[in-house]
């Protein structure tokens, strides 16, 4: 039975890992791509601003997964950022869902990202997929929501559609872990904030299994949170981080309106709490390699 992926959002730092355990596994991946990709994958182009695809991308495959969007963390939130941030989210989507409506395809299921900001500052409720999304005023809740609705839309062809809430994902190649490690790594480092915030973590290659899973497993379908289950207040992340880096903790913490200064409206990503639960991918059957924190650091920083 072929089993063809096609990723939109294949060069970022999931797509890139996604792409090699498939491989790994088993798998032909294409990318969607905006340029004519220089990967040893085969590449569509598309272009979600103009609303373009190359006509053969979704008839090349079994499975699609929808990672594309523009970082949250790059730079300070400007009204232009913000609305880089949504569109390319919400265009992508739409673009595929309004591929995927037209028939002479057998893509047999849609695997599209979300993020735990959907749920905005939880402080220390525990929050799960049946929890509702946070007032619109919040940006990184309203863009999750507004993601999410357009993967819908793929759900109501008839698709079976997972969308995963991801995390902050740990990886050494990027994300939120890189400047983290390295204010650490400089004796900088310190708890952000009270340092009392939850922190709702999942190793990389824990969330690719993930994705791998739910393609692969007809019974994953709807929402769920991607997420290891042992989250972890700001403090004790910083601490841990510091203990597997062999470093001390020499600064006090960093104070909320020096973050806010330095960061903006983004200081939310590191700022607002989010315990959030992975009860349901539990249920379903998912075994994390990495349910604590200290070893999957160690996986990156540890001496083996």
């Amino acid at each position: 039975m072929s089993r063809k992926v096609l990723i939109s959002g294949g060069t970022g730092m999931i797509g890139t890992r996604l792409a090699e355990m498939l491989i790994d596994a088993g798998y032909e991946v294409a990318l969607l791509s905006r340029q004519t990709a220089n990967s040893h994958y085969r590449s569509f182009r598309w272009d979600p601003r103009a609303g373009t695809i190359d006509e053969a991308a979704i008839p090349y495959a079994d499975y699609v997964v929808n990672l594309a969007g523009s970082s949250v963390s790059d730079g300070k939130w400007t009204d232009e950022r913000k609305r880089d941030i949504m569109t390319s989210r919400l265009g992508g989507t739409a673009l595929l869902a309004r591929e995927l409506a037209k028939p002479g395809h057998h893509v047999r299921a849609f695997v599209s990202a979300s993020a735990i900001g959907i749920y905005g500052d939880s402080a220390d409720r525990v929050v799960n997929e049946e929890t509702p999304a946070a007032s619109a005023d919040d940006f990184l809740a309203d863009v999750s929501r507004q993601w999410e609705l357009a993967a819908q839309d793929v759900e109501k062809l008839g698709i079976r559609t997972v969308i995963s809430r991801i995390g902050i994902v740990l990886s050494p190649e990027g994300g939120a872990l890189v400047p983290l490690a390295r204010t650490v790594k400089l004796m900088a480092g310190a708890p952000l904030g009270s340092g009392k915030q939850f922190m709702s973590w999942i190793h990389l290659d824990d969330l690719c299994r993930l994705i791998i899973q739910m393609l692969e497993e007809p019974k994953w379908e709807g929402t769920y949170n991607a997420v290891a289950p042992h989250p972890v207040t700001n403090e004790e992340f910083t601490k841990t981080l510091a203990d597997v880096l062999h470093r001390p903790l020499v600064l006090p913490k960093v104070p909320e309106f020096a973050l806010n200064l330095m960061m903006g409206e983004m200081s939310e990503i590191v700022l607002a709490s989010q315990r959030v639960s992975a009860e349901k991918v539990l249920r379903q059957g998912f075994t994390f390699e990495y349910p604590n924190l200290k070893p999957a650091l160690e996986s990156f920083y540890g001496e083996g």
